[in-house]
């Protein structure tokens, strides 16, 4: 028998029938006596094979995608009804094509100096505030300052540093890193993390709110966002209580401006000193500025829409409260027709091409939802910059870039970002840091939107096109615009890609990234091969030139 196959990652290729010219001869020299799943295999590989000497920009990635594509089909097959000779002969035609085009690189000697940081490891210090590791910490960082990195990131757990009692904190590990960043003369990105770490991509430690936070949530779940179906995620606060006295005593705006001012206090010398060059202020879930609209602890996966996450009690009394207003009262009330974590946007009423969401109701709640997001940004900025008046401060936003090719932009929405094909959802959001002078710190920027097109066709992703609309919305306003990868990044595809987002081509105002923070050191970025490529990206965005510079077919 023959393997079942994810065929839709094929975009359905069954042959010469689908409209695509005929391969190259020694590819249709293979029989279409083959079993189905070979038969699509050979296709996937003309039709790959064949646009890479008509598209030749484009050419290396498509071979590449088609190679491993075909070579996990092949350990799919059963080997009784596999003609390995004719599968053989497929593979090395593309890996024929794949050595001899290559993706033509632009030369970034003499471009602007963009700053590069690297994210320290989660876990860098554990949950009694010490340094971990630190000598094979500072082997690593060694390695970073031997090729120009200009400093590290690192994450000031708010369930770290006041976890045994309210205003009580404990910043004794991080003193200790930040000694050893200073003498090796680097520079401190510091995020003020008050979300909770674990449960999502990448993360390998878990550090949860601080104990007394999470006690006042047994009583009281209702201090976490919260899904229609009354789940609560105890991975940040609602926005519901930015100014509601329910943290004994304390509303939650308060308490983020108690614990940045301590910071700003304790760490005075490197501030004056300059080594702390930029605080990103944590907004939300993960440390940006969204709902958590797609928790993995609640069963999301990729490509899912997300859900609306406003259904604690401060929240839906706002929401009441703003309908009132309207003159609508019924309208304080979440949609019912939204569909659940995984749904795509065709399977709802709300999100569906002409759906709920462009109606009067759906245009009333999606504005006070979007606003919510805005107001906590603005509020909690506000307090950053009298904490750490005089300094660099930034917020991040991160990069939904799955169903922004629908009318609707579902997954985007859910999120707090108001972003539908006819509405600019970001500019509001640009126009708030503006007024707090804050940078803006955006995600994704290796992504290409043709990779996803490979990869998951269903969710009609465009990263490419996402950070262009939002880099040019932190731009119009003039504010600095930095970011980082989303995803681990070691080859020179995904490198290439965030150097043209860096430095975009041909803009008239040479406008730049004002710094870029490389997610992040581990032992895998450490080995031979991958600290090469590596190092050799930290010299493009630098300006400086590489002497192996691919400019075209060898």
């Amino acid at each position: 028998m023959v393997a079942p196959l994810s065929l839709h990652l094929f975009n359905g290729v069954r042959g010469p029938s689908a409209g695509y010219p005929m391969a190259p001869p020694s590819l249709n020299s293979v029989a279409w006596s083959f079993p189905h799943s070979i038969r699509v295999a050979h296709n996937y590989c003309s039709r790959s094979s064949l646009k890479c000497y008509f598209d030749r920009p484009q050419s290396y990635m498509l071979a590449r995608n088609a190679r491993l594509r075909i070579r996990a089909m092949v350990r799919d097959i059963d080997e009784d009804h596999a003609p390995t000779d004719a599968i053989s002969d497929i593979v090395e035609n593309v890996e024929a094509v794949a050595r001899k085009t290559k993706i033509p690189e632009r030369d970034f000697s003499g471009t602007a100096y963009v700053p590069v940081y690297v994210m320290l490891p989660l876990g860098v210090i554990n949950r009694d505030c010490e340094l971990v590791n630190p000598d094979s910490l500072l082997d690593q960082l060694k390695i970073l300052k031997s090729v120009n990195v200009d400093g590290v990131m690192v994450d000031c757990w708010w369930g770290i540093v006041e976890d045994d009692a309210p205003q009580s904190y404990n910043w004794k590990g991080y003193r200790q890193l930040f000694q050893m960043v200073r003498d090796l003369k680097l520079k401190l990105q510091v995020v003020m993390s008050f979300h909770e770490c674990g449960g999502n991509t990448g993360d390998d430690v878990h550090i949860p709110l601080p104990s007394w936070v999470n006690e006042i949530g047994t009583k009281n779940p209702h201090i976490f966002f919260t899904d229609r179906e009354g789940r609560h995620n105890s991975e940040c606060l609602t926005w519901g209580i930015d100014k509601e006295r329910v943290l004994r005593g304390r509303t939650a705006v308060e308490v983020y401006f108690d614990y940045m001012r301590s910071f700003r206090v304790e760490f005075d010398d490197f501030f004056n000193d300059g080594i702390i060059s930029e605080i990103e202020i944590g907004l939300g879930p993960c440390g940006e500025l969204r709902y958590p609209s797609y928790p993995a602890k609640q069963g999301w996966e990729y490509p899912g829409i997300g859900e609306f996450q406003c259904y604690d009690e401060y929240l839906m009394r706002s929401l009441k409260i703003a309908a009132e207003l309207r003159g609508h009262t019924f309208w304080g009330r979440g949609p019912d027709n939204a569909g659940s974590y995984n749904s795509r946007p065709h399977e709802t009423g709300f999100f569906r091409d002409g759906g709920d969401y462009d109606s009067y109701y759906g245009r009333f709640f999606l504005n006070w939802y979007s606003q919510v997001l805005i107001d906590h940004g603005d509020r909690v900025l506000a307090l950053a910059n009298l904490a750490f008046e005089g300094s660099c401060i930034a917020a991040k936003l991160s990069g939904i870039h799955w169903w922004y090719k629908t009318a609707s932009h579902a997954a985007e929405l859910t999120a707090g970002f108001y972003n539908p094909g006819n509405r600019d959802g970001y500019a509001p959001i640009a126009a708030m840091l503006k007024k707090h002078e804050t940078a803006m710190n955006f995600t994704c920027v290796e992504l290409r939107t043709m990779d996803q097109h490979e990869d998951f066709p269903e969710a009609l992703a465009d990263p490419e096109g996402l950070v262009w609309q939002v880099l040019n919305a932190a731009w119009d306003v003039s504010i600095p615009v930095a970011s980082e990868n989303a995803l681990p990044c070691y080859d020179r595809e995904g490198y290439n890609k965030i150097l043209e987002n860096a430095k975009p081509r041909n803009d008239p105002d040479r406008r730049h990234l004002s710094a870029f923070t490389y997610l992040r050191l581990s032992q895998v970025l450490m080995e031979e091969s991958n600290f090469m490529e590596f190092e050799r990206f930290v010299k493009r965005m630098h300006g400086e030139a590489v002497s192996d510079l691919e400019t075209g077919m060898e």
